[in-house]
């Protein structure tokens, strides 16, 4: 990949990857995926656009919109919505480009993509953000769907902001379809959608803990930085664990992509004399080789 010195958060996502699967035997066993990388680094689609709203006082005030639409071979374009001040087409790439990845490993038919705009919500009225909302998605409901694209919140984007997009799409769309996650429960949301990625790290660790021989997590003080959404599921999960509590689903899925890691890491990572395999590489690995057989079987790479 040419050297993008304009977006250096997506050029460390790559070369993060492409330094895994060039140290792992990975291109020596299959040296046509070299080709299947060179494809998937690019995105499908990228959407920008302006979002014209007026603030509490009655002036106009523009941000810059995204969508970033990077892969759908595996099914939908899946990745959050970020609102903040920081937000640029680079590090969309860059989260978008990591979010196909992820998505591949749960076994599900979604593919990866992530979007935003660099509109700050911090000291915004209720009001503010509703009309900011409405403005934005008026350009973005042209470009997802429920079987297209399927965003979800991320940074500065939680139950309030889903809810004023999702009202918008139905009614820019005259559709009442899934085409957010996050939403509220009387009106298509899911159970669990809040404690989801917390407890998942938990359960994720949990599989770590038994694969390192520690056994489990008796006795074991827990370290969590941050108060996020992952920090504070995974802190309640672990104080109020019990088996009736236990979303089966989202723990299957958890010990699938563990153990695909670490399988993967086996076969094509080499590990020093008392380590255990890399589960960062062998995810890389599991991840990029799934959605590159996809890609191949559907024409994208040859």
């Amino acid at each position: 990949m040419p050297v993008l010195p304009s977006e250096p958060e997506f050029e460390q996502a790559y070369n993060e990857l492409a330094s895994t699967l060039e140290n792992s035997s990975l291109f020596d066993k299959q040296p046509e995926l070299r080709t299947a990388l060179k494809v998937v680094s690019i995105p499908e689609r990228v959407i920008q656009f302006r979002v014209v709203w007026t603030d509490d006082s009655g002036a106009l005030q523009v941000n810059r919109g995204y969508r970033v639409q990077f892969n759908s071979a595996l099914g939908p374009y899946k990745g959050g919505l970020r609102l903040h001040p920081s937000v640029n087409l680079s590090i969309l790439k860059f989260l978008g480009f990591e979010q196909i990845f992820k998505n591949a490993l749960t076994g599900l038919q979604m593919g990866g993509g992530k979007g935003g705009a660099d509109f700050d919500p911090k000291g915004k009225s209720d009001a503010e953000i509703r009309r900011f909302c409405e403005a934005f998605m008026a350009e973005l409901s042209k470009h997802i769907g429920a079987l297209t694209d399927v965003p979800a919140g991320d940074i500065g984007v939680g139950g309030r902001e889903i809810g004023f997009m999702f009202g918008a799409y139905r009614r820019l769309r005259n559709k009442f379809e899934g085409v957010l996650t996050g939403k509220g429960l009387d009106w298509g949301g899911s159970l669990v959608r809040p404690e989801a990625t917390g407890y998942g790290l938990v359960y994720y660790v949990t599989h770590m803990l038994e694969h390192a021989g520690q056994g489990g997590w008796a006795g074991k003080r827990v370290a969590i930085s941050g108060s996020g959404n992952v920090a504070q599921y995974a802190a309640l999960k672990r104080l109020a664990w019990s088996s009736e509590k236990v979303d089966k689903e989202l723990k299957s899925i958890m010990e699938n992509a563990f153990r695909i890691g670490l399988n993967t890491a086996k076969e094509y990572v080499p590990a020093q004399e008392g380590e255990l395999p890399s589960l960062v590489a062998g995810s890389n690995i599991a991840g990029f080789v799934k959605v590159a057989a996809a890609m191949h079987d559907q024409g994208d790479w040859w």
